[in-house]
């Protein structure tokens, strides 16, 4: 199956997704995850209509976003940043991506303040809903003085939050964490008096549950560049 025709399949699931949901599919921004994929593959997507890509590793964006550029013409490409993030790393990220999903600290959210080039980097607060120890982002105790810190970070805006519920074949497994960062986000917005608009949550197998949740971006790899080999 090639790129192109799992591309469609994927955008006629979203499109269902949001109609059950009662939502317009504008709505839902999807994240096509390309990281170990190579450029070809991305030019693919492309053309197949993909505009926005998914990058977990700081390295391989930056080699990426040199080779095809912030704008590989006819289609522009609105890099994401997905993966947990090093300080140290942050100066081949801000300024580059239309978002970073995975800050937990305000340590690192200062840094890509710092780097992104005279530009506001948009960010979203990381939560670890579920309290697993192999995964990034602070608890939903936590993050209310976490969001009330990284809002206040000079050249970044927070734009919201993401979270990974642990990994389960059962799709309906993650519904209880997508509604309580939905949950969150609501109750962070009223304390903050600010807009949070985004919610990025979902993956392959579970976005049609993230979508009816209230996820606006999904993260898919798989069901768009199939298997990694």
């Amino acid at each position: 199956m090639t790129i192109a025709v799992r591309w469609q399949a994927v955008q006629a699931r979203v499109a269902a997704a949001c109609e059950r949901a009662g939502r317009p599919l504008g709505d839902v921004t999807v994240i096509a995850v390309s990281k170990t994929h190579p450029a070809d593959a991305i030019r693919e997507a492309l053309a197949a209509g993909a505009t926005d890509f998914g990058e977990n590793y700081a390295q391989e964006l930056a080699t990426k976003f040199t080779e095809l550029g912030a704008a590989a013409p006819p289609h522009a490409i609105r890099w994401h940043f997905i993966g947990r993030l090093q300080r140290n790393k942050a100066k081949l990220v801000a300024g580059r991506v239309a978002l970073v999903h995975a800050v937990d600290t305000v340590e690192l959210a200062e840094e890509l303040g710092k780097r992104a080039g005279g530009v506001v980097q948009p960010i979203l607060l990381a939560v670890n809903l579920a309290g697993e120890d192999t995964k990034g982002g602070v608890t939903a105790e936590s993050a209310p003085a976490l969001a009330r810190a990284l809002a206040a970070v000079g050249g970044c805006s927070l734009a919201g939050l993401m979270t990974m519920p642990p990994p389960s074949d059962d799709a309906w497994a993650g519904q209880p964490y997508f509604e309580g960062l939905r949950a969150l986000r609501d109750r962070l917005r009223d304390d903050l008096g600010r807009p949070l608009p985004v919610l990025s949550m979902g993956m392959s197998h579970d976005f049609e549950v993230a979508i009816a949740c209230g996820a606006t971006h999904i993260r898919v790899g798989t069901a768009i560049f199939g298997h990694r080999g």
